[in-house]
């Protein structure tokens, strides 16, 4: 059986977007498992400490959940990011094995990779991404994973999704890498210049 991995930002003792994690989590346990019994989190997180810092809760599930880790964290800031090509990865669900990124060059601790697929631009290695044209955010429609973030950024309305392929890159101003742990209004931008062909 597959293990699944969900990351949650624990702030101050407080898990952020609880309902967002649950509801992927439980999403995928029936797509993948056939499980309607759903995992409430709010119980299995209900005796998390105060701590005056920021901490990643990592949780492995397959059916049931397996374990859960908290780790202290801090931010990864990346300048720059390379294209790297790589039409065969699937990345529909959070899989805990992560064997299909361990192949990729090596690079500095600040850069990281923006995946093309089929000529279009998905995600980073650990990120959704978002664009900025000067106007609007825009998250490529073509995602590998369709992040907490990124479906709560679309449904409130302060990002948009539409195809962006390699070609369309120089329309934009910057970048921004998104997840869980890297809010949209917090994490610093990336100059699209620093966007690079490997």
């Amino acid at each position: 059986m597959c293990l699944l991995v969900e990351s949650l930002k624990i702030d101050h003792g407080h898990p952020s977007h609880l309902a967002d994690h649950e509801h992927r989590m439980n999403d995928s346990r029936k797509a993948l498992f056939g499980i309607d019994n759903p995992i409430v989190l709010s119980n299995q997180l209900s005796d998390i400490k105060i701590v005056d810092c920021i901490l990643k809760c990592r949780i492995i599930y397959s059916d049931i959940i397996h374990s859960i880790e908290f780790h202290p964290y801090t931010p990864r800031v990346i300048h720059s990011l390379g294209l790297i090509e790589h039409n065969t990865i699937d990345y529909t669900y959070k899989y805990a094995d992560r064997r299909m990124f361990d192949n990729l060059p090596s690079h500095a601790p600040d850069t990281d990779f923006l995946i093309v697929k089929n000529g279009q631009i998905t995600d980073t290695t650990f990120s959704n991404i978002v664009f900025y044209d000067g106007t609007q955010w825009i998250t490529p429609s073509s995602y590998l994973l369709n992040g907490t973030q990124r479906q709560r950024l679309l449904r409130t309305g302060r990002i948009i999704s539409q195809p962006i392929g390699v070609e369309d890159l120089p329309f934009f101003i910057s970048a921004k890498p998104i997840n869980a742990m890297l809010d949209f209004d917090a994490t610093p931008a990336i100059e699209i210049s620093n966007i690079q062909v490997l």
